[in-house]
């Protein structure tokens, strides 16, 4: 069992790494470099409705919270560097998240490998979607509001989604299936923290060409996951 699961684990977790690698470099990374470069100019303050509409804008750059920069500190270059750093940091990632899915698999095993496209969709809601709708991934430069407050927020918002999506696809009755319903929408009705003031440094278009590419990219990432897993899961019962 615990053999079966860490191969499931490794090439599956291998495989998609591979894909979101590639996909970010084509696609994320160069918007992300595009950013960069606005990180001398002054703040851009949001049109009202996407935050708190605020009319004045500081004008320093150390009021974008949670992207200052150490002098000192190393970065990955451009180039092999930043794939390379990119790509171990998404091969540990998605191993993890293949071990999860693999002891998942233990308890209720996909009868066929397109039922871990279901899965990885699962695991694209918990993760990715569920948490972007209070708090949408962010562009260098882009304010944000106090870390530990955002993290507290992600993890309830992660576990209500996985706790609400098994109640909806394993409720035994109708009671659990809304009681899912509810834990859905808890963390969105308390809402995430917000900075108190919009502002991002990159244009508003700039920014949500990010959120959707970031969004695509992790949902072709948590498919091909899904799948893999199942696929590698199924062979490996066969094999034993």
């Amino acid at each position: 069992m615990i053999k079966r699961i860490a191969r499931t684990a490794g090439f599956a977790g291998l495989f998609a790494a591979i894909v979101l690698t590639l996909l970010q470099s084509l696609w994320v990374t160069p918007l992300i470099l595009h950013a960069e470069t606005f990180e001398s100019a002054e703040p851009v303050a949001q049109a009202p409705g996407h935050g708190h509409g605020a009319e004045a804008v500081a004008h320093d750059h150390g009021a974008a919270a949670g992207h200052s920069h150490d002098g000192e500190a190393w970065a990955p270059e451009d180039g092999w560097q930043r794939l390379l750093s990119t790509g171990l940091s998404n091969l540990v990632v998605a191993v993890g998240f293949a071990l999860m899915l693999a002891g998942l698999f233990t308890l209720r095993a996909p009868g066929q490998t397109w039922q871990g496209l279901l899965w990885g969709l699962a695991g694209f809601a918990t993760f990715s979607l569920a948490p972007s709708a209070g708090l949408p991934p962010e562009l260098p430069g882009s304010a944000a509001a106090d870390l530990l407050l955002r993290q507290y927020w992600w993890v309830g918002t992660a576990a209500s989604t996985a706790a609400g999506l098994a109640l909806l696809a394993f409720g035994s009755n109708w009671v659990l299936r809304i009681l899912g319903l509810v834990i859905l929408a808890v963390p969105h009705l308390i809402g995430a923290p917000q900075p108190e003031v919009h502002e991002s440094l990159a244009p508003a278009a700039l920014e949500h060409e990010f959120i959707l590419a970031s969004l695509l990219t992790n949902a072709v990432f948590w498919a091909a996951l899904g799948l893999a897993a199942a696929w590698f899961y199924g062979r490996n019962r066969q094999d034993a």
